[in-house]
């Protein structure tokens, strides 16, 4: 059950990130997208002392996380 509520959450981060940076994807990209970015923003919070936890801290996370890469992708 814990796998199918993390694709779930990765899907939310994912797909708010894009609203957020005005990036659309398909579902399938939003979910990789909001894992990824979880990792990466509990990286980059982590290294400011922040945290999040719970599922929506998780899904705050995975959001910064999410924006960032969708940043850094139109940087390059």
């Amino acid at each position: 059950m814990g796998i199918i509520i993390t694709l779930i959450t990765g899907a939310i981060a994912g797909w708010l990130a894009g609203k957020l940076m005005d990036s659309e994807g398909s579902m399938i990209r939003n979910i990789l997208l909001g894992l990824i970015g979880g990792v990466v923003g509990s990286i980059v919070l982590g290294i400011f002392g922040l945290h999040g936890s719970g599922l929506i801290g998780g899904t705050i996370v995975s959001v910064v996380g999410a924006c960032i890469l969708i940043w850094l992708s139109k940087r390059l």
